[in-house]
C-alpha cells in the first residue's frame, strides 16, 4: 500500500501490543492479520454478526430514533452512503457522519484487559458521472469512459496521470468528510452486452487500459486514506440486477479474458475489497448467483486468483436473488457460507437479516469460524486504512 497507509498500520502497530510476553507470531505472519484474526476471535457472536453487514441508513439527512437504535443495537460493520442522507450542505456532513459512526461503533477485546474500539466503515459509491452521492459542494468526478476518450486524444499515460490526480483530489476531499470507503471503480470491461447496464461507468473496452485506470484509480484513493472496493465481480451482461436475473453464458477460457483487470488489480494492488455481483455464472455453477456460489468465491476468485481482502456481496434485496426463488437473509446466509464476506442490506432487514446469521450459527448451518474469519478481514482492512486508532 502507498506511503500515506504503511505509516499509519505501522504506528498502530507499535502502539497496541500483539502478543503477551509468552505468545510468538508465526513464522512469516503478517502482525496485522494476527492482530485482526485475534480481535475476531474475542466477540460475541452477537457483535460478530453485526460486523459482516453493511446498511443503508433510513432519513433524509437525518436519524430517526427507530435508526438510531438499530445502529446501537447491531452495530453494522459499516454504513453505506445514498444521496437521500446527504442531502445537506457540505459542511454539515463531517458532524452527521461522526454521529452515525459513533452509533454503530462496537468494542472487542484484544486481551483479556484490553478493549478496542471498532467503528463502522463509512462507505459511498463515488466512480465519477453518473453515480454521484452528493447534492452540492462535492466534486463530481468525470465519467470512467470519458478517460478512455482522453486516452485516445492525449495518449495513455497522460489519461492515467489523470486518473490518479483526480483520484488524489477526491478521495482527500471525501476522507475528510468522513468517508473511508469508496465503491468503486468498476474494473468491468465495456462490451456490447454490458453497455446498456454500465452506460459510463466502464473505463471502456480495451482490457490493458480498464485494468491500468482501475489500478490508478485505486492508488489515487488509496493514498488520501480511502479504501476502494472494485466492482461488480465477475461481471454483468446486458439485464440489470436491480431488476432481474443477470446470466453470463460465457465458457471458462471467455470468462477469464474477462476478468483480466481483476487479475491485474489483485496481483498488484490487493484492493481492500471486490464486489460479487449476482449474476449467474453458468460455466462455473450452474443456475447460482456469482455471490450464493463457492465455486465462483472460495474457488475461483480466492483460491485461483489469490484474493485476501473482502469479499462484499452486493445488495441483497435486487431482483436478481428474488428471481432465484430465495427471502433476503436465506441468500446472505448461502453467501457468507460460500466465502463472502460483508452482504449489503438496508434498515427495513438489518434487523431480521442479523437474527437469521444468529440462527445459522446456533443451529450450525454457518459456522463461526467462517464468521471469524469474514470479520478478520474485515476488521484487518479498518486497521490498515487507519481506522482503529
Amino acid at each position: 500500500m502507498r506511503s500515506l497507509l504503511y505509516p499509519m498500520a505501522f504506528l498502530l502497530l507499535i502502539s497496541l501490543p500483539l502478543c503477551t510476553a509468552e505468545e510468538t507470531l508465526p513464522e512469516g505472519a503478517d502482525p496485522l492479520r494476527v492482530r485482526a484474526g485475534r480481535i475476531a476471535a474475542a466477540m460475541d457472536d452477537r457483535t460478530l454478526a453485526g460486523q459482516v453487514l453493511l446498511t443503508g441508513l433510513d432519513g433524509n439527512g437525518t436519524l430517526g430514533e427507530a435508526m438510531r437504535s438499530l445502529l446501537r443495537d447491531i452495530s453494522p460493520g459499516g454504513v453505506m452512503l445514498f444521496k437521500m442522507n446527504l442531502n445537506m450542505e457540505k459542511g454539515r456532513i463531517p458532524g452527521f457522519l461522526k454521529t452515525v459512526s459513533d452509533l454503530a461503533a462496537t468494542s472487542a477485546f484484544e486481551h483479556t484487559d484490553m478493549e478496542v474500539m471498532i467503528p463502522p466503515f463509512m462507505a459511498v459509491d463515488h466512480e465519477g458521472g453518473i453515480v454521484h452521492r452528493f447534492v452540492a459542494g462535492v466534486e463530481r468526478l468525470p465519467p470512467p469512459l470519458s478517460y478512455w476518450e482522453l486516452a485516445q486524444k492525449n495518449g495513455r499515460d497522460a489519461a492515467l496521470r489523470a486518473i490518479e490526480k483526480d483520484a488524489v483530489r477526491s478521495g482527500t476531499e471525501i476522507r475528510a468528510l468522513g468517508i473511508n470507503l469508496n465503491l468503486a471503480p468498476v474494473a468491468e470491461i465495456l462490451n456490447s452486452e454490458n453497455a446498456a447496464f454500465l452506460e459510463d461507468r466502464s473505463y471502456g473496452s480495451d482490457t490493458a487500459f480498464v485494468e491500468a485506470a482501475a489500478a490508478a484509480f485505486v492508488r489515487g484513493m488509496g493514498s488520501a486514506g480511502v479504501a476502494c472496493v472494485v466492482k461488480h465481480f465477475p461481471g454483468n451482461s446486458g439485464t440489470d440486477p436491480h431488476q432481474a436475473a443477470s446470466v453470463l453464458r460465457d465458457d471458462r477460457e471467455t470468462l477469464d479474458k474477462m476478468v483480466l483487470p481483476f487479475v491485474e488489480l489483485i496481483a498488484k494492488e490487493q484492493p481492500a475489497g471486490i464486489m460479487v455481483s449476482h449474476v449467474l455464472v453458468n460455466a462455473w455453477d450452474d443456475g447460482v448467483n456469482a455471490s450464493r456460489s463457492r465455486a465462483v468465491v472460495s474457488v475461483w476468485l480466492r483460491e485461483n486468483l489469490g484474493f485476501r481482502g473482502i469479499v462484499l456481496g452486493d445488495d441483497f434485496s435486487m431482483g436478481a436473488i428474488s428471481a432465484a426463488g430465495l427471502r433476503e437473509e436465506d441468500a446472505v446466509i448461502e453467501a457468507l457460507n460460500a466465502g463472502v464476506d460483508m452482504v449489503m442490506t438496508w434498515p427495513r432487514s438489518l434487523g431480521r437479516v442479523h437474527r437469521a446469521i444468529l440462527r445459522a450459527l446456533g443451529d450450525g448451518r454457518l459456522k463461526r469460524e467462517r464468521l471469524e474469519e469474514a470479520a478478520a478481514r474485515i476488521i484487518y482492512e479498518k486497521i490498515r486504512y487507519g481506522l482503529m486508532e
